[in-house]
């Protein structure tokens, strides 16, 4: 189940560039494949593909014949790798047929012009419009092999993007226009079909579940065993968390998870306010569990990218984050700023992955973190909010918004804080039912409230500003980086 959406390593391309003059071919030819060679193992140590040439580019028809063979292997990204003089031309002819930007690599080698060949052949792209990016010395420097991979994965990860379906539950919430797009504008920039679902479809599937399926109860057997702790209330309480309730959500995820199978979809948004959320239940566990790397029973499955309130442009965004993370990716408000702390407050209704919660992939860690609390005022059909504190730890915060129709990105590193025992006290100045994230900005509060024109913000643990900036350059997205 879910096959389309189990994660695969990078597909890379390899190709060297050498000399177009055939007595020196084959002298060089030991040299080039000891390069190469070196490059393509340290890839595949790291868990990548690597699709290799068939051999040196040397002339034109080779440099077409391998330039046809990687649009072929449908490569996520292409290196071309020099380590000797190569004449320019050979390139600009492969690089039609390659993604780009192309990543252009020369190696240490003083004994051989490699990097005066990478220099030439750069000017030859850049003359032809073909983009690229260089990245030269020692592939045992940390420093210099993450520079390479970096530009690489973003490539890739924009790349990705090209043909995938967005499965948009709903539409506008609350007004917020922000979460609009133009499905038009997403097919000519990012290469993404929009495909408009109703939310009856998510209540006719629960309540099928509920009638005949068989996923219900073990997940809720699973939740009881494993959650923190469930906060049931009467069923004539003011703010109510009844077990039938919590049915109707647990059956809401798996009819989410059938349409996504059922149509191939490859991430989704849902509304939710206001009618599930004033007539049949909150979609905050559905939207939790569908972004987090389990199922609600704890058996493991893909993470798929889901933003409330249909935010359209929050699941881009999100989507983007995953390509360069692999992780689940955060969905919160910018809810308070606690000065005397110097904290974010990052606060939604309840849909940010129990994955935060322990900042594990483990169900049983994350759980035991997480509590099902009743949701409060705003949504009188009631349900269970996902209740928790995000594990502290560095992290990346970015969000794509539109200026008059286009694109531009803001992005800055950040770090969640620990608490301890105080989390608890600190989150319900706010909401003491929603999860949370205490996040310290890289920037000051007045710069992020000047830059920042969207109430929502997305992020991943770890630091991935370089490729965020990288996919932004890919994607001709302005991206201003904050601090």
């Amino acid at each position: 189940m879910l096959d389309h959406l189990q994660p695969r390593p990078l597909r890379i391309g390899l190709l060297d560039f050498g000399d177009g003059r055939d007595f020196l071919s084959q002298p060089l030819a030991p040299v080039q494949r000891q390069f190469r060679d070196a490059l393509a193992g340290r890839l595949r140590a790291d868990g990548h593909e690597v699709v290799l040439g068939d051999e040196v580019i040397w002339r034109n028809d080779i440099a077409v014949r391998n330039g046809k063979a990687m649009a072929a292997a449908d490569v996520d990204a292409v290196i071309f790798n020099f380590s000797v003089w190569a004449w320019p031309q050979y390139a600009r002819v492969a690089a039609q047929f390659c993604p780009q930007p192309i990543a252009m690599f020369s190696n240490v080698n003083p004994q051989y012009p490699g990097l005066v060949g990478m220099l030439a052949n750069a000017g030859s792209l850049d003359q032809a419009g073909i983009r690229f990016t260089k990245t030269f010395g020692d592939l045992e420097d940390p420093a210099v092999y993450g520079a390479l991979v970096s530009r690489v994965r973003a490539v890739a990860a924009a790349r990705r993007l090209r043909g995938l379906t967005y499965a948009l539950i709903g539409g506008r919430s609350l007004g917020i226009d922000t979460t609009v797009i133009d499905p038009a504008q997403w097919m000519a920039e990012f290469g993404i079909d929009v495909d408009h679902v109703d939310q009856y479809e998510l209540v006719r599937r629960a309540e099928r579940e509920l009638a005949q399926g068989t996923r219900v109860q073990p997940a809720l057997d699973y939740l009881s065993a494993h959650l923190g702790k469930i906060h049931w209330t009467a069923a004539d309480a003011t703010f109510r968390l009844t077990e039938e309730l919590l049915r109707r959500q647990l059956a809401m995820y798996y009819g989410a998870i059938d349409l996504i199978e059922e149509f191939g979809y490859d991430f989704c948004g849902i509304k939710g306010q206001r009618e599930l959320t004033e007539h049949f239940a909150t979609a905050d566990v559905a939207e939790a569990f569908l972004n987090d790397p389990y199922h609600p029973d704890g058996t493991p499955k893909p993470s798929i990218v889901c933003s409330t309130e249909a935010d359209s442009d929050a699941a881009l965004t999100m989507q983007i984050f995953k390509h360069l993370a692999g992780t689940p990716v955060l969905f919160a408000d910018v809810r308070h700023y606690h000065a005397d702390l110097g904290l974010w407050d990052l606060c939604n209704s309840g849909e940010h992955a129990t994955y935060f919660a322990g900042r594990s992939t483990d169900p049983a860690v994350n759980l035991a973190l997480t509590e099902f609390r009743p949701q409060g005022f705003y949504f009188p059909a009631g349900g269970a909010s996902v209740y928790h504190v995000a594990a502290p730890g560095p992290v990346t915060l970015a969000r794509l918004t539109r200026r008059a129709g286009t694109y531009r990105m803001v992005a800055f590193r950040a770090e969640f804080a620990d608490l301890g025992a105080r989390a608890h006290e600190v989150a319900a100045i706010s909401q003491d039912n929603w999860p949370h994230a205490f996040a310290k900005f890289s920037c000051t509060p007045d710069a992020f409230i000047q830059a920042f024109n969207c109430n929502h913000i997305h992020g991943v643990y770890g630091d991935c500003l370089r490729e965020l900036q990288g996919v932004c350059d890919v994607l001709g997205v302005e991206c201003e980086v904050l601090g």
